[in-house]
């Protein structure tokens, strides 16, 4: 059913919602609101905040968010894992993920973030060492990190100057992630403990199964990874004897023959939900998998053993 227009009163309030906000109290700090100034990485909002005992937040983002923390204690819940977490510590909030996180009853943590959007952030994240399932790291020292932040909140004034400082602030801060990295895992060392092309394989399909609903690429695949499209490429056929394009059709298509067998849903409606916008592209992707066209497919006389024999088999 199509939602009614917003009244005036809600658009204002919508507005007021999404303009840029600076709070500055002995206990909160935060920037938030801010225009995306490129598509390939912006500052959203950063702050810092001392929490209130049994302090929480929950609920899903919109944007990658690392939170640092400084001192004290907390627990971090995402995707099934709880992680107690001190002083010393960072962690990764994702995109559409839900989250919770609760400050300790007793030493309720303080910490500091930056909320980030654009293209290359899952790239940089990687290589930062947020990787597939690790959304908890040690954190380098803080002290150049609140550095950073400290500058980006003290020129929280919307002017082009302020804006360049900015992104200059949050760049170093990156930097100084990346390096930590780097010093962490040297590079004689990084190639003997870098993940197998089986983990980048299993992390890839795992990710196709939760968004294959989703207009999602090889290069997207790679780049959520963090490695190249050319060696994502080589890992799936190496280890599954074809390309992930490959893979990517073929689980639509077994997706889209379950439906077609166990649902009412139209083709149109079936191609829609396998991520495909243009039903005729979906048509012939079915036919060249399963021989026959999506309609003569959901007939009755169709033998569902042509189904069966084109499932793949789990890759590992």
């Amino acid at each position: 059913m199509k939602r009614k227009p917003y009244s005036e009163e809600e658009e204002n309030r919508l507005k007021e919602l999404k303009k840029a906000r600076f709070t500055d109290d002995e206990r909160y700090r935060c920037l938030e609101n801010l225009t995306e100034t490129s598509q390939e990485l912006s500052l959203i909002h950063c702050g810092r905040e001392c929490c209130s005992p049994l302090h929480i937040w929950q609920g899903i983002r919109a944007e990658y968010i690392i939170h640092f923390v400084i001192q004290g204690k907390g627990v971090f819940t995402t995707g099934g894992h709880t992680y107690a977490l001190t002083g010393g510590q960072m962690f990764l909030i994702r995109p559409d993920e839900k989250i919770i996180y609760i400050a300790d009853e007793y030493e309720p943590w303080e910490y500091a973030w930056i909320g980030i959007r654009g293209t290359q952030v899952p790239h940089l994240l990687s290589s930062c060492g947020f990787r597939t399932g690790i959304d908890v790291l040690d954190a380098p020292e803080l002290a150049p990190i609140l550095s950073d932040i400290k500058e980006i909140l003290d020129h929280h004034a919307l002017t082009e100057a302020n804006s360049l400082l900015r992104k200059s602030c949050l760049l170093h801060l990156l930097a100084v992630l990346v390096q930590y990295r780097r010093q962490q895992i040297p590079a004689a060392a990084a190639q003997e403990k870098s993940p197998s092309t089986r983990t980048y394989v299993t992390d890839a399909i795992s990710y196709i199964k939760s968004h294959y609903e989703d207009p999602i690429s090889v290069s997207g695949i790679a780049d959520v990874l963090g490695i190249s499209r050319a060696y994502l490429n080589k890992a799936f056929q190496q280890e599954l004897g074809m390309s992930v394009q490959r893979f990517l059709i073929d689980y639509r298509m077994h997706c889209a023959a379950n439906l077609l067998y166990n649902s009412a849903m139209n083709i149109q409606q079936i191609s829609e939900a396998v991520g495909y916008e243009d039903q005729m592209t979906f048509s012939k992707a079915f036919k060249k998998k399963f021989g026959v066209s999506p309609s003569s497919y959901r007939k009755p006389s169709h033998p569902l053993p042509v189904y069966h024999e084109k499932q793949p088999s789990p890759p590992f």
